[in-house]
């Protein structure tokens, strides 16, 4: 048995016993017969776009979201319980199974959904706000919704959509998930010939041995040249099918409704490139400065993610619990009692197996309660990784106590409590640090800084192209790898070899094959982040008193709105490049410690 066989795995029984149970086959039943009493009950109620407002707005309005409430609580449950039942284990016919029957079940669901945001798009919806008390705290939803109204497809369309949403994009979706989870990669290490998980071999990027990281580098190259070809299908299907209904939604571009989403104005995305790509000659000098810890002459892929100094420390999964709840005690009391919970109730599947998914996510599976799932390796990142993900879980607890219709974070915000969690950990951690853990440490921060700043972009910029050239043509493998390469080369310039660099990232990475363009919001989250984190230190006590409030709103608002709170400005590059200064400042030590560690 291997010391990942050993490593906690998630509990799932508590939600329910098994997946054959009469009470998951119960809540399963329950829910398909409540969905359909919910199409009897808009068809009675006329619920659809209409000419006129409706004279019964808002008893109807308060009928439907004391139906919706409920109901979207219970689909949650399920479809976390089945989620993470195959992302545990891909090769779980029957977890796929029942989740691709509930993809079908919830196929109505999406299609009444679509009838509701035409219904809210026909209403007067300020006169509703004044004239229903139970209105005023879903008046951002109600707003929000008459703007997707606006970009409706005819209702036979948007129903013929959602239809085949099952069999087209979510099964493109399904086959990445599923080629990548149960992919195995030959290689041998120490000569020694082994098959490992993708995930496995993918953290051999932080080992401190050279000669290991170039060696699983090259076998995952060709692992993913081996299944290129289908995934390279999949990513066409996908971009494809959104860029098709994109245009008869009657969005000017790909990126417009993916504002919409993340409730950002165009104005904050621009802002907030703007000053990355202005910061990315600070990355390239971090890049270089790297490149001589580690004593060669130029970074290369395989080299990003390398130890410097002490990182090669291991953490062994008791300490990082307790270093886990250490730090998070130094914020409060309550965040420190969720990660108590988190361990002893078993939310977290912690370590790599053959069918698991690579990465790592935090899914909430009933109010204040969470699941984790990651691929932990005994390393400061994978620590790292796990405050990232009881960030979210204490993102959850805080949505708790909000109806389900408004939890619904856009991935802008989405990130907050995450991005926050990890400085929290790092800034207690690297007081007690001495020279050589500092650099370590520091190293750490600056790798999480260059792939949400630099890469991300990279990826944004990829997925642009992808999108603009998919419009007239399917792409071949040889095209995405050489959209990705100029778009690596744009972002990462020469910081690192450009005849080392990653041209299969777009069949590593899922988040292509599902939302549109959702890797600028991690950007988003980090740099929001960051600058939470300063009014934080400037004021711990009011802080502290205004963050949870904040956590618990962030369906409520757009995030100009919430941002505000704590006097930050979006669409100002000042406020972006203030959060960058965080980075710079970090890389300036980083370049000045050099001098007094000796070189591994």
């Amino acid at each position: 048995m291997s010391q990942a066989d050993l490593l906690p795995r998630w509990n799932l029984e508590s939600v329910f016993p098994a997946l054959d149970s009469p009470e998951f086959e119960a809540a399963f039943a329950a829910l398909k017969e409540e969905i359909g009493e919910l199409a009897a009950f808009f068809d009675a109620r006329g619920i659809r776009r209409s000419e006129q407002p409706a004279g019964d707005a808002v008893d109807t309005f308060e009928a439907v979201v004391n139906r919706l409430n409920p109901l979207y609580d219970r689909l949650r449950t399920l479809r976390s319980y089945l989620g993470c039942q195959v992302s545990a284990d891909a090769s779980n016919d029957a977890a796929q199974s029942k989740l691709s029957e509930l993809g079908q079940v919830c196929v109505a669901l999406d299609q009444l959904d679509k009838r509701w945001t035409a219904w809210i798009g026909s209403q007067d919806v300020e006169t509703l706000l004044g004239e229903s008390p139970a209105a005023g705290e879903y008046a951002f939803l109600l707003r929000k919704a008459q703007t997707l109204a606006r970009h409706q497809m005819p209702e036979g369309e948007e129903n013929l959509y959602a239809d085949l949403l099952p069999a087209g994009l979510r099964a493109w979706a399904r086959l990445h998930s599923d080629m990548t989870a149960l992919l195995e990669v030959p290689l041998t290490l120490r000569g020694e010939a082994q098959r490992l998980p993708m995930a496995a071999v993918r953290a051999l990027a932080n080992d401190p041995d050279r000669e290991v990281r170039k060696a699983a580098y090259e076998a995952e190259l060709k692992a993913w040249e081996e299944v290129a070809v289908p995934l390279a299908a999949a990513l066409n299907g996908v971009k494809g099918s959104q860029s098709v209904v994109n245009r008869r939604r009657g969005f000017s571009d790909d990126v417009e409704p993916t504002l919409l989403q993340n409730n950002i104005t165009r104005k904050s995305l621009e802002a907030m490139q703007q000053a990355c790509v202005e910061s990315f000659p600070d990355f390239r000098r971090y890049m270089a400065a790297k490149a001589q810890a580690l004593g060669i002459d130029k970074l290369t892929w395989f080299d990003v993610s390398a130890p410097v100094g002490s990182a090669a420390r291991q953490y062994t999964w008791e300490e990082a619990e307790a270093f886990i709840r250490r730090n998070f005690a130094c914020y409060s009391e309550e965040m420190s009692r969720l990660a108590d919970r988190a361990f002893r109730e078993r939310w977290i599947d912690v370590g790599p197996r053959p069918g698991k998914e690579g990465g790592a996510y935090c899914t909430g599976i009933r109010p204040g309660e969470s699941r984790v799932l990651m691929n932990y390796d005994g390393s400061f990142n994978a620590v790292s990784t796990l405050a990232h993900e009881l960030g979210h879980a204490y993102h959850n607890l805080q949505l708790g106590r909000r109806t389900p219709l408004l939890r619904g974070t856009p991935s802008t915000l989405a990130e907050t409590a995450s991005i926050f969690c990890e400085t929290i950990i790092f800034h207690a951690v690297l007081e007690q640090a001495d020279p050589a853990e500092r650099l370590a440490l520091l190293d750490t921060s600056l790798q999480r800084d260059l792939l949400v700043v630099v890469d991300i972009h990279s990826r944004f910029l990829f997925e642009k192209a992808v999108f603009e050239r998919r419009a007239q043509r399917d792409l071949t493998v040889r095209e995405f790898n050489a959209l990705m390469l100029e778009a690596q080369l744009a972002t990462y310039g020469d910081g690192l070899d450009p005849e080392l660099l990653h041209p299969y990232m777009w069949a590593v990475k899922g988040h292509y094959y599902g939302p549109i363009f959702y890797n600028y919001p991690y950007t988003f989250g980090l740099l929001f982040g960051l600058g939470l984190y300063a009014r934080y230190q400037e004021d711990p006590e009011g802080f502290r008193v205004g963050y949870n409030d904040l956590l618990s709103s962030t369906g409520m608002a757009d995030a100009a709105t919430l941002a505000a709170r704590f006097g930050i400005d979006c669409e100002s590059v000042d406020f972006w490049w203030s959060s960058l200064d965080v980075c710079r400042r970090t890389i300036v030590e980083f370049e000045a410690l050099l001098g007094s560690v000796t070189k591994i």
